[in-house]
């Protein structure tokens, strides 16, 4: 079977400072072929879901809310499969374990979340931004600078699979 990789992109639904790295991010999963995941909101994951969708590519985002009770924000209108799980902040879980990689950009609670349970499951994390944490590379996290240096690192690491 020849499974698409999947690349989980999170952050704040509020942040703006990383809008032109996650579009960037996006476009790039996009052309590569990956499947974007995202929590399906504002902020990053609306920049990112933008950069895929307007380059071909399918974004699938992981809801808070339920259908009949969608958030306001929810989903974004670049979202391309939308999964109401009903699940608030553990929907983070479904979007860090589905992931073959995990890019963070910038670092809130929820960000921090899904880095953690990535990390805990063994994915692999690259961490785009300056934030007030570091995590060692032999938890699988990699600090990149930019959107292209986290593209060359996702086709790093997906090559040795």
């Amino acid at each position: 079977m020849n499974r698409k990789k999947v690349i989980s992109v999170c952050g704040g639904h509020k942040d703006t400072k990383f809008s032109a790295d996650a579009y960037e991010l996006g476009k790039g999963i996009a052309l590569r072929g990956y499947v974007l995941i995202t929590g399906g909101g504002g902020g990053v994951m609306e920049s990112a879901s933008r950069g895929a969708v307007e380059n071909g590519g399918l974004v699938v985002g992981v809801l808070p809310s339920e259908r009949k009770a969608p958030l306001d924000g929810y989903p974004n209108p670049y979202v391309t499969i939308p999964v109401y799980t009903g699940m608030s902040d553990a929907r983070n879980a479904i979007i860090a374990k589905s992931a073959d990689v995990l890019v963070a950009l910038g670092g809130g609670a929820g960000t921090l979340s899904e880095i953690g349970l990535a990390v805990k499951s063994g994915t692999p994390v690259i961490i785009i931004g300056d934030t007030a944490f570091r995590l060692p590379a032999e938890m699988g996290c990699i600090a990149a600078g930019s959107a292209a240096s986290a593209l060359r690192e996702i086709e790093r690491i997906l090559s040795a699979d």
